[in-house]
């Protein structure tokens, strides 16, 4: 009974060395390999199923040498246990190397960004590099400046542009370029781009070899005769722009949309109030023909446009007033040779005329002329003769509309305000 006793007793001796070794050979290869099944794209701690300890998460795994194990006592009783460690032994290894590699690629944040990812989407440093140099691998590359801050862009005061009816968009450029090719920005809208050249200079930017670009400023008309440019159509300007800045590298300032549209729907309806065109017809009781009439005209100093109507103007303006037939039908050449006329219309257009009577009394003095040299009347919308009183009212109701215009910081004339009344 007393052998039996022993005998069980120094069997469970053995079983518990046994469990005790296999323990320990469990822990090494779990401080060694634990993580090696962590899922690369997860690069938060994780937690182990069946002991529940924390790995992962920060830099790369770095296998460390391990000291030889003490030799076994008792091989033939260890045999499970060298066996299970042989079987081990190369998967491992393998397991070490991918694993180096997927943590060099999915390791700490900086590292993903700076080390494992360029600008090319390329892998630029090997693992081993990666772990022997850990600082060049971590290094930040450094940020382009641009050429020229968008501060100092939006603020400069360039004649092409009006920010209460010109909604705006600037570019900055990290180098120079050149224009290969003018955007198109808006398909119903007048657009203008103004190009900051390498020596500060502001011009049209056109494709010019040799022509290099540090900023772009543009600006789309969203005010005119037809009207106030849609929302949408301000947001499309906006997605063309910065399509264009993607292009050329370069970042992008938005006009606030919302504080431009509050400005610009005001404007427009001043513009509505003043945009006029004052008439004044001549009228023959019986024809005059169309030789007669040209001559007649010219002599004057009207000119035949390409839009079949006659202009007068200076060098300031070439389009001061305007002839046309009282059907509104152009005047061609082919006309004027071989047909008659009842009379025609001459117009003056409030916004295009240089504010003052001095323009007004001009525009008088010309219809006058023409009407005594072709013995022709001059009558209102209603075919009635004008009176001394009718002149005076129409002078009166031009200068309020041209003094409206200059409180508010237009020009009448000027070529901002022919551009806006266009």
């Amino acid at each position: 009974m007393i052998f039996i006793v022993l005998a069980l007793a120094a069997l469970l001796a053995v079983i518990g060395y046994n469990m005790y070794q296999e323990n320990q050979y469990r822990k090494q290869v779990r401080e060694q390999f634990g993580h090696s099944d962590k899922d690369a794209l997860l690069t938060s701690k994780t937690k182990h199923v069946r002991d529940s300890k924390e790995t992962g998460g920060q830099g790369l795994f770095i296998k460390k040498n391990k000291k030889n194990e003490e030799a076994l006592r008792n091989l033939q009783e260890q045999d499970e246990i060298y066996a299970a460690k042989a079987k081990l032994a190369h998967p491992a290894q393998l397991k070490t190397d991918v694993e180096l590699t997927v943590e060099d690629d999915f390791s700490a944040e900086e590292k993903v960004q700076h080390t494992v990812i360029g600008l090319n989407n390329e892998i630029t440093v090997s693992p081993a590099e990666a772990a022997s140099t850990p600082v060049e691998t971590a290094a930040e590359p450094v940020a382009q400046v641009p050429l020229i801050s968008l501060d100092e862009l939006s603020q400069v005061e360039l004649p092409w542009f009006d920010p209460r009816f010109d909604y705006m968009a600037y570019i900055s450029l990290k180098q120079a370029q050149e224009l290969h090719a003018l955007p198109r920005l808006s398909a119903t809208h007048r657009f203008q781009i103004i190009g900051c050249t390498m020596d500060d200079h502001f011009r049209v930017a056109e494709p010019i070899p040799g022509v290099y670009y540090q900023g772009f400023v543009m600006g789309l008309q969203a005010v005119s005769r037809n009207g106030l440019a849609a929302r949408e159509e301000l947001q499309h300007f906006d997605q063309q722009v910065d399509a264009f800045a993607q292009l050329m590298d370069g970042k992008v300032l938005h006009t606030d949309l919302d504080a431009f549209t509050e400005v610009a729907q005001a404007l427009d309806q001043f513009c509505a109030r003043v945009d006029q065109t004052i008439a004044i017809h001549l009228v023959s009781h019986s024809n005059i023909s169309g030789v007669e009439l040209r001559a007649a005209v010219e002599e004057t100093g009207f000119k035949l446009g390409e839009d079949g109507a006659f202009h007068f103007g200076d060098n300031n303006n070439p389009q001061l007033f305007s002839i046309h037939t009282l059907d509104n039908k152009p005047f061609t050449n082919p006309l004027l040779d071989n047909q008659a006329y009842r009379g025609f219309s001459m117009l003056l257009d409030i916004p295009h005329v240089p504010a003052g009577e001095k323009t007004f009394d001009k525009f008088m003095d010309l219809a006058v002329k023409l009407s005594g040299q072709l013995s022709l009347d001059l009558v209102n919308d209603q075919m009635e003769e004008v009176s001394t009183q009718w002149l005076k009212d129409v002078r009166n109701y031009v200068l309020a509309r041209q003094e409206e215009m200059l409180k508010v910081g237009l020009k009448p004339g000027s070529k901002q305000a022919l551009r806006l009344f266009s």
